[in-house]
């Protein structure tokens, strides 16, 4: 009925198995358990958390992540998953939107929250050092004294311990996450995911690769952020079979990555596309034991066959490519473990899950033909949190979600990805929309107009590059717009090329022609 449920039933019965390994310590499922337990607990002793509360969740991947997203969940409460990195615009934005009156946050993040907690709804802080959860002596930043009201999560858990916990009694309907995505205009918008959502799409993972989901015998990489839906569910679908995640903190760092990794016995490997590229080029990742690898999926992103053609050189695997959305909890389709090979597509549709391609007028098209992917399937999410004109623009009239991705079958059933409908930027796996950019870099200084496309890009698949047209007599510097963008915005949507133009390109009716720009960019 729920994930709550899900886990509880895997620390009974993998109480002294190991769920989680970070900065070479472990917790077993017995350790979460009784760590999350106790944070429900204060949560809702001490905050008076109840069921529907929405709790954001700023964290990279440490044992405080699963332990504090297990505590929100078992007191009830919908968690609001989000990056980080994010600057203190985008953070604002979240929060408000999605009315959250408590945030747990890295020390490390703190800054970020300091610069802008007074415009949004939070009203209690909780901070999380490198070694909560798991209780270890690990250096960490100072929490930013600008703020008030803050209980580091290390006496939350320690009062928590102490107290009862009530089963806030969780079904498929009650809300799970808020995951924000990008919109083709204005703010990002949350999707909401519900308890039976994620339940089913964890299982439509392992019904479809069921070889790599042995209970109690997989070892799954834990590289791919947890804020980030993608992470998350793969890892929650290992979780239900007492499987062992080996988290990875700082993936760049990719010596202590490799470090992490070398022993450990992997077994499911998930990554995007500049993941497996940077590792497959590093000296040494010849160094780790893949002998018992059975699958690395690629999603996020599209995987290119020459990263797929040297991971398998590397790892005698291919990269197994899937495809899913944030509203689609994520997964919609998979390559089957057992083709071997890089396909260059994403796969079937999982069980459960049907996939039209519409063409403009809402008609199926033939196959081999071009058409909107449009999805049906219990993991599609309820709608955008407060937006129903949204939500309504976001599904046909009998129920399937518009992807916005444009795509073909083959004859095989095969879906590949040709083109998108929205204008929607994909670097590294995240999603980065024009819209977004066009603002942040038209309130610079002296720039009267400004345009967003995605280039391609060896490295990151696609890279954010602009067109911007200078107030008359103005002097706008690439140091200026990089500088001011840097502040506004996380890394990977600052722009990676600016080009002046004395004029963009636009039709009739004054909308900006970006794929006029595109083909100017090739």
């Amino acid at each position: 009925p729920s994930i709550v449920s899900l886990f509880e039933d895997s620390a009974a019965r993998y109480a002294d198995l190991v769920a989680f390994e970070c900065f070479g310590q472990t917790m077993t499922y017995a350790q979460v358990d009784q760590a999350s337990r106790a944070f429900a607990a204060w949560l809702q002793t001490e905050l008076g958390v109840q069921k529907g509360d929405r709790i954001a969740l700023m964290c990279p991947n440490i044992f405080a992540f699963p332990v504090a997203m297990l505590g929100i969940l078992r007191s009830g409460a919908c968690q609001v998953n989000v990056n980080p990195l994010y600057t203190p615009r985008e953070l604002e934005h979240q929060l408000n939107d999605s009315g959250a009156e408590t945030i747990v946050i890295f020390s490390g993040s703190t800054p970020v929250l300091a610069e802008i907690v007074a415009n949004t709804p939070v009203k209690r802080v909780i901070s999380v050092d490198l070694g909560d959860g798991a209780d270890l002596p690990i250096p960490s930043p100072q929490v930013d004294a600008r703020l008030s009201n803050v209980t580091p999560m290390a006496e939350a858990l320690s009062q928590g311990a102490g107290r009862t916990y009530a089963d806030a009694g969780l079904g498929g309907e009650d809300l799970l996450f808020f995951q924000y995505t990008g919109g083709t205009t204005g703010p990002s918008k949350g999707a909401v995911l519900k308890h039976r959502n994620v339940v089913a799409n964890l299982e439509q993972y392992k019904a479809f690769l069921p070889e790599a989901s042995v209970p109690t015998k997989e070892v799954m990489v834990g590289a791919l952020p947890l804020y980030h839906i993608f992470g998350l569910t793969i890892s929650l679908a290992y979780m239900s079979l007492g499987g062992r995640v080996v988290l990875i903190p700082n993936p760049r760092d990719i010596d202590a990555f490799l470090d992490a990794i070398k022993n450990a016995g992997i077994t499911v490997f998930p990554a995007v596309n500049t993941l497996f590229a940077g590792l497959a080029m590093h000296p040494g990742t010849k160094d780790v034991d893949f002998s018992k690898l059975k699958v690395s999926i690629g999603g996020g992103a599209a995987i290119i066959e020459t990263v797929s053609d040297n991971w398998k050189a590397l790892t005698g695997r291919p990269i197994t490519e899937g495809y899913g959305l944030s509203e689609t909890a994520p997964l919609l389709s998979i390559v089957p473990m057992g083709v071997g090979k890089f396909t260059g597509s994403c796969g079937l549709p999982v069980s459960s899950t049907d996939i039209r391609l519409l063409d403009e007028d809402d008609n199926e098209v033939a196959i081999g033909a071009r058409g909107e992917i449009c999805a049906a399937g219990p993991q599609v999410m309820a709608g955008y949190w407060n937006k129903p004109e949204a939500t309504a623009e976001a599904f046909t009239a009998d129920g399937f979600f518009r992807t916005g991705d444009i795509g073909v079958f083959d004859g095989n059933g095969y879906l590949r990805i040709v083109d998108r409908k929205k204008d929607m930027i994909i670097v590294s796996g995240f999603n980065v929309f024009p819209n977004e950019i066009e603002a942040v870099v038209t309130a610079v200084d002296g720039v009267a107009e400004c345009a967003c496309v995605g280039v391609p890009d060896e490295k990151t698949g696609e890279a954010v590059s602009v067109f911007v047209v200078r107030k008359p007599g103005a002097e706008v510097t690439d140091e200026a717009i990089l500088t001011h963008c840097r502040k506004e915005m996380t890394a990977y949507k600052v722009p990676r090329r600016i080009t002046y133009v004395d004029e963009l390109p636009k039709s009739g009716v004054g909308k900006i022609l970006r794929r006029e720009l595109r083909k100017a960019s090739a």
